[in-house]
């Protein structure tokens, strides 16, 4: 099957900032790809490339067969990082505007716009101005404007920020709906939990190059981090790591937010430790514990979870003054 969208060696610089370095990338069709790096990694830029609001400098970029979005405009869906709607115009309207864009007319495309406004609990919203939302329900709104032709490729660039839990839930629950109808997804985010939640393929970047690509799956039984979490009953125990160490088979006992972090040596057996784990002491809990992505993403690139997140926190005045051509 032909991949929904190909990047062959794609670069992009702004001024002397590279901002994609040579970027090989084949999302198969039907997936859900998840686009993870802090920001300024170069994800909003790759996303940009791929729908043809900029351009590489060098390379390829084939979208849905073509040569570019620009062929293919009525088969995606676009949620951008940076938000706007038409704030003067009321929300029924701005709705049927947007599917008239993509192709859908007739007394069906105002009843698909009312149904999908029930669908996310707006309902009531139907005949209010676009400025008298929330920032919250302005995002459902263009959640709405992207899908609502049903594309074949969706492209979802921070769809969860500035959403509260029930609503992070809800939108969760509407992409796994279009995945199931079969199209393509991509989303970029720096929650690296919802990428956990949601992809089937994972693409990580930084400083604009590629450090992993592959299913999820792979991604699991790659990093596999051989740490078994215990919990003991006795809170005099609950902190102190002494007595694991003596395991066999237990490389590094350390205190963690819940419990005891057991890291299992090479060729050790999970089942065996586990049952003398539990024989040590009385346990309120034990499991075997995953990695997450954000420990994954720091093993790949080097460095801490402090370091990440302060060059996130760096990368956000760039990335501000740069929104017409930088990265998010």
């Amino acid at each position: 099957m032909t991949p929904a969208i190909e990047l062959n060696l794609v670069t992009k610089t702004f001024g002397s900032k590279l901002a994609v370095d040579r970027l090989d990338l084949a999302i198969p069709t039907g997936s859900v790809y998840g686009f993870i790096g802090p920001n300024g990694a170069g994800k909003t830029t790759t996303i940009r490339m791929i729908m043809s609001i900029i351009f590489p400098d060098s390379g390829r970029v084939h979208v849905l067969g073509k040569d570019s979005a620009v062929e293919s405009k009525d088969r995606i869906g676009y949620l951008p990082e940076e938000r706007g709607v038409y704030r003067k115009m009321k929300v029924g309207a701005f709705l049927n505007f947007m599917g008239r864009l993509k192709g859908l007319d007739g007394a069906g495309l105002d009843r698909k716009v009312r149904e999908f406004l029930a669908r996310v609990g707006l309902a009531e919203v139907y005949r209010k101005k676009c400025e008298e939302l929330s920032k919250g329900m302005q995002q459902k709104v263009q959640f709405i404007a992207a899908v609502l032709h049903e594309p074949d490729l969706i492209i979802l660039d921070e769809p969860f920020s500035g959403l509260d839990p029930v609503n992070r839930r809800l939108l969760r629950q509407l992409i796994e709906e279009q995945r199931a109808a079969g199209r393509t997804i991509i989303f970029s985010t720096h929650a690296m939990f919802e990428a956990e939640q949601l992809c089937t393929h994972l693409f990580m970047i930084h400083r604009g190059r590629k450090v992993l690509d592959m299913p999820m799956a792979e991604v699991w039984r790659r990093h596999d981090p051989r740490t078994i979490l215990v919990e003991p009953r006795a809170p005099d125990r609950a902190r102190d790591d002494r007595p694991w160490s003596s395991l066999r088979g237990i490389a590094a006992a350390r205190p963690a937010a819940s419990g005891i972090e057991l890291s299992l040596a090479d060729g050790a057996d999970v089942a065996d430790i586990m049952q003398e784990a539990a024989r040590l002491m009385p346990l309120r809990r034990m499991e075997l514990k995953r990695a997450n992505l954000e420990e994954i993403f720091i093993g790949l690139v080097g460095g801490d979870a402090a370091a990440l997140r302060a060059e996130h926190d760096d990368d956000q005045p760039a990335r501000t003054s740069a929104q017409s051509g930088g990265d998010a």
